[in-house]
């Protein structure tokens, strides 16, 4: 992985666990698919990247995966909203890169057999060094 994923992946991850409205309607964020915790929570999970550079700028795109997992009946989804609101957070300094732009270029929402549900998120930020 890339720094440009990393430092992605760290902005999603700090900018989620500081949000208070997210935190009343999960159990928390996790860096990952965490080994035990009960639904609902965030996963930050893969972070794909290709080159984006320009002439003289060395650049990533990077696309993340943000999962949303749930129980029961997803009706009124405010956990999902605050995920999306978070996106637009993600632009700006992150690690020695700039991210110039952020946006949700796919959502998935599926039901499991066990009752629960899965909202997947993927967001394609695209990075400039510095």
């Amino acid at each position: 992985m890339s720094g440009a994923e990393q430092a992605v992946r760290a902005k999603a991850l700090m900018l989620l666990s500081g949000d208070a409205a997210l935190a009343g309607l999960v159990h928390g964020v996790f860096d990952g698919v965490p080994v035990r915790v009960s639904a609902p929570y965030v996963s930050v999970g893969a972070a794909e990247g290709v080159d984006w550079g320009t002439k003289d700028r060395a650049g990533r795109e990077v696309r993340l995966t943000l999962t949303l997992v749930g129980v029961g009946g997803a009706v009124d989804d405010a956990a999902a909203g605050r995920i999306d609101a978070m996106v637009a957070g993600l632009r700006g300094a992150a690690d020695g890169w700039s991210v110039v732009s952020a946006r949700v270029v796919r959502t998935r929402f599926g039901f499991g057999r066990d009752g629960g549900w899965r909202h997947e998120v993927v967001v394609r930020c695209r990075c400039l060094v510095g």
